[in-house]
């Protein structure tokens, strides 16, 4: 049995002339969330489709838990939640009706069923809503519902297309918790979004596609080294920034300077005991610096810098 969770394998599939999904491979491990980012038209959705057995590849494979997606597609769906862009629930059911008839149609029975639906509803904060009718809730709360409904069969890996998307800050906040509370259990997240900060914010690792063809993987700070991007550093004065900005774009490894009151963040592309360089020189200087430090990693810049934006 493999030792990763989720490994696709040269994975390729297209619809006619487009070429979706072009030989990806990628591998996740348990315990992970990982970020799967890309442009509209990557090839994202129809990647986890696959992995969910909701398609079939023209070519390569994808295997959970060893488990291959094409060979035992009953035993892989048993490791596999999916949760969809989109979310429809069952007119006439309430909220704990609607839990209660997709753990019937996952085969749980009797007391076993009953108690799974209301650890289920209580794990997501569904109890209090639980006489709701489900297609009665707020965005936030349907979100919930379509998480608890993946979750019924304790599955280990989790595909999430677009989980956040539409919702309020708390909302994706609360969702946020939630998903990190799973990994926390040993499971698996495949998750896409556009919400690029909170993405990074959450994810162990990221994968980014453009085409249907990787284009980079790994953890952000892995991504930066590989890539070798010059990465953003943040300063701040007393007063004026202005004249720190000015000695700044002087000095080596430095690219562009934006200022904000007191703060300034520039692009630098020299090693640590370059950036030990250039603080030594701003004292010297004379100017009245008050921060210096790297910026957190940030997956807005790398899915900038390794994509082209580039539609099929």
């Amino acid at each position: 049995m493999s030792g990763s969770l989720l490994e696709v394998q040269n994975l390729d599939r297209s619809y006619g002339k487009v070429h979706a999904v072009r030989d990806l491979s990628f591998t996740m491990q348990r315990g992970q969330i990982t970020g799967f980012v890309g442009p509209n038209g990557a090839g994202k959705t129809t990647t986890m489709r696959i992995a969910a057995t909701l398609d079939v590849p023209d070519g390569g494979d994808v295997r959970i838990d060893g488990v291959s997606v094409l060979v035992e597609p009953r035993l892989a769906r048993l490791k596999i939640g999916y949760m969809a862009d989109q979310f429809h629930p069952y007119p006439n059911l309430d909220v704990l009706q609607y839990l209660d008839f997709f753990a019937r149609a996952y085969g749980l029975r009797g007391d076993r069923r009953r108690r799974t639906v209301r650890s289920v509803a209580e794990f997501c904060g569904l109890v209090e809503f639980a006489d709701r009718p489900a297609t009665g809730l707020s965005k936030g709360m349907g979100q919930r519902l379509h998480l608890a409904k993946t979750l019924l069969h304790d599955p280990q890996l989790l595909i999430l297309d677009e989980p956040a998307a539409g919702l309020d800050p708390r909302a994706r906040i609360e969702f946020r918790a939630l998903l990190k509370e799973l990994a926390a259990a040993g499971k698996g997240v495949l998750i896409s979004s556009h919400i690029l900060p909170e993405l990074g914010e959450m994810c162990d690792s990221v994968v980014v596609i453009e085409r249907g063809q990787r284009i980079v993987a790994g953890t952000i700070a892995e991504i930066q080294r590989h890539q070798e991007l010059e990465q953003a550093v943040v300063a701040r004065t007393i007063g004026d920034a202005a004249p720190l900005q000015r000695f700044l774009l002087t000095q080596p490894h430095v690219g562009e300077v934006a200022i904000d009151g007191a703060r300034l963040r520039f692009a630098f592309g020299g090693d640590d005991e370059a950036l030990a360089g250039l603080l030594a020189a701003v004292v010297q200087q004379g100017l009245p610096i008050v921060e210096f430090a790297r910026a957190e990693a940030d997956l807005e810049d790398i899915f900038l810098k390794t994509t082209k934006g580039r539609l099929q």
